[in-house]
């Protein structure tokens, strides 16, 4: 079957791969549309396969909220930065997203296998072809859905950071400015501040022994503790426990937009004044490729190889 450069514009267009891919394709297939874009989708699971051992460690950190009310906050993966920008890239974790929220999905492996927004193909299919268009490892890491309550996103830097914060407030409330303000402040101070627990009361009991071992290591160093009996020094420790809370817990943090009183101090104090209560039940916050070891190259090296 005979195939024309309209064919060729045609199928690009279709699956946005390249004018020599496609062409390649038609070629392959005798110039059957419906089988070349299988070929490609065939040839861009061969891609991802190859690519799924580059090292994924840039991309996304996205969060939304449907009109269900439903949070979501998701990291999608990719290999540099410069992906993270691409709107084919964001589209796809825009859809991810969208069916965290609306599917439920139990972990990412389940994810894979939902059918993505307006098509009949599982996640992962749509991924593969993403892949081959892209040109890079593409990843869906993690991610964390929150059904009830007045949700609360944040994306700081483009998605560098996303955040999701879960308040449960008095009915007729989810839609007050105050509110709403309130929500969008604190996901800021957690992107900024990056809380290891919401309250004190979260805190470990192992993560406290480990901190007044610190504390009382650096207590017993300190020159002008010399000569003091254990039991005082104890007590200083117990002293700068607080401290440790209002470094590393949300609700004990300074808040932010006014220093003088804690975040703690300010939800009750927006709550008295729309009347009515607020409660800060859970946040996420994802830093886009924390945790993940980045593959360092040697750029003029590389560069060099490709002149050869």
């Amino acid at each position: 079957m005979a195939f024309t450069a309209a064919d060729v514009k045609k199928l690009r267009e279709t699956t946005g791969v390249g004018m020599m891919d496609c062409k390649k394709a038609l070629v392959e297939t005798d110039g059957d549309m419906e089988k070349a874009i299988e070929w490609l989708r065939e040839k861009g699971l061969a891609t991802a396969q190859k690519k799924a051992g580059k090292i994924a460690a840039e991309g996304v950190s996205f969060a939304l909220v449907n009109e269900a009310g439903v949070g979501v906050v998701v990291e999608v993966n990719a290999q540099t930065d410069f992906v993270a920008k691409n709107e084919v890239f964001q589209e796809y974790v825009n859809g991810v997203a969208s069916v965290i929220a609306d599917k439920a999905p139990a972990d990412v492996e389940a994810l894979m296998g939902l059918a993505y927004p307006g098509t009949e193909r599982t996640v992962q299919d749509v991924q593969n072809d993403k892949v081959l268009t892209i040109g890079e490892n593409i990843q869906v890491r993690r991610f964390t859905r929150y059904e009830t309550g007045l949700n609360i996103p944040y994306i700081h830097m483009g998605g560098k950071i996303g955040v999701l914060v879960n308040m449960e407030v008095s009915e007729g409330l989810c839609c007050n400015e105050k509110v709403v303000e309130l929500g969008k402040d604190l996901a800021m101070q957690i992107a900024a501040m990056n809380p290891s627990f919401l309250d004190k009361a979260d805190v470990d009991n192992s993560t406290l022994d480990k901190e007044r071992e610190i504390l009382m290591a650096q207590a017993k160093q300190d020159p002008k503790n010399a000569g003091k009996p254990d039991n005082i020094i104890e007590k200083m420790v117990a002293g700068r426990i607080g401290k440790y809370y209002e470094e590393n817990c949300l609700l004990q943090q300074a808040f932010v937009k006014e220093n003088k009183q804690s975040v703690e101090q300010h939800v009750a104090a927006v709550a008295k004044e729309v009347g009515g209560t607020i409660v800060v039940k859970a946040y996420t916050r994802y830093a886009t490729g924390e945790g993940i070891e980045k593959q360092e190259s040697d750029f003029a090296a590389e560069v060099a190889s490709m002149i050869k």
